[in-house]
Order: structure tokens, then sequence, then C-alpha cells
């Protein structure tokens, strides 16, 4: 969570600061690397914590959000597909808290393993924009349409699984 406002203002400060893209994508894939490491070895060694899944969620989500509207602010991401995938993950959230309010969990999905991974690519690719483009985008547009897609697959995933948790009727205290 710590990089989210060093990567940021790496992003915002391109002009200002020499290399400001390709330390934020230097730093972006240490992220996602610690992060997959991170959640790799805690359940191999069985030592998975509810501060750590929550806190790891956070920061997934912290991440991807803040680099988003860093490059939507640069001209390297467009405003909805960002919209898109921040909405998804707040409504994701939203629907692991009614769940939590019933006494179950969403367990993560290979979907959702998937999305977050696109996404973390995505960001690295616009980062490090190539000049060409193929059918009037960048490679990295391309991409950001396929994690559109995979993200709004994922989002689907989860409200077809857990729906009935949003159709309870019971009367909460």
């Amino acid at each position: 969570m710590t990089l989210v406002p060093v990567i940021l203002g790496l992003i915002l400060a391109r002009d200002s600061v020499d290399h400001a893209f390709g330390i934020a994508a230097a730093l972006i894939a240490v992220a996602s690397i610690t992060d997959f490491l991170d959640g790799y070895l805690a359940r191999r060694w069985k030592i998975t914590t509810t501060l750590g899944g929550f806190l790891d969620s956070i920061a997934d989500k912290l991440l991807v959000a803040g680099a988003l509207f860093g490059l939507v602010a640069v001209d390297r991401a467009w405003a909805w597909a960002a919209f898109i995938i921040i909405g998804r993950e707040i409504a994701i959230s939203g629907l692991r808290g009614v769940a939590a309010m019933d006494g179950m969990v969403v367990p993560p999905s290979i979907w959702g393993k998937i999305k977050a991974n696109v996404q973390f690519l995505v960001i690295f690719m616009a980062l490090l924009r190539v000049p060409e483009t193929y059918g009037g985008l960048h490679p990295d547009e391309w991409a950001m349409v396929v994690a559109v897609a995979v993200t709004v697959m994922s989002g689907f995933d989860y409200f077809s699984r857990f729906a009935r948790i949003l159709r309870s009727d019971r009367v909460r205290a």
C-alpha cells in the first residue's frame, strides 16, 4: 500500500522526473510479484489470517485504482475503463460486506485472480507504452479492452454465485 502514492506521484510527475513511467512500471512489477508471492506462501504454509486477507485485498484495489487515476490524468487510460474496473471492485467489496453480515465468506475465484493479473499487466503496459498502433490503438489499449472484459466476467461470476445473498429478505437488527 505504501507504493501507491509513490506510483501515482511518479505518473503525475512524468515531466519533472526522469524515467518516471519506467520507475512506476518497475514498482508496479515489484508490487504485483510480491502480492503473488505473499499470497502463494501464505496459502502454502497455511498462515493466512483474516487481517492479512483484508489488507491484501485493499492493497490490490488501491494499487489498481491509484495507477488508473494517474493513467487517466495523463491520457494513458480511458476514464470509462477505469470506472468499470473500479466500480466492479466497489461492487464486489459490497457483496463481500453483505455476505459477512450473514456470516458467509465470498472466496476468491479463478476469474478474480485472472482479473488482477490482467489489470497489473495492463497498467505495466500503459506505463511503458510503445508508439506503434494496431487498428488505431496502442497494444496497452487493446489489453485494456481485454482487462475490462475480464473484469466484467469476474464481477458477473461473483454475482451469479452469490446473488442469493442479495435476495435475502431477513430483517437485520
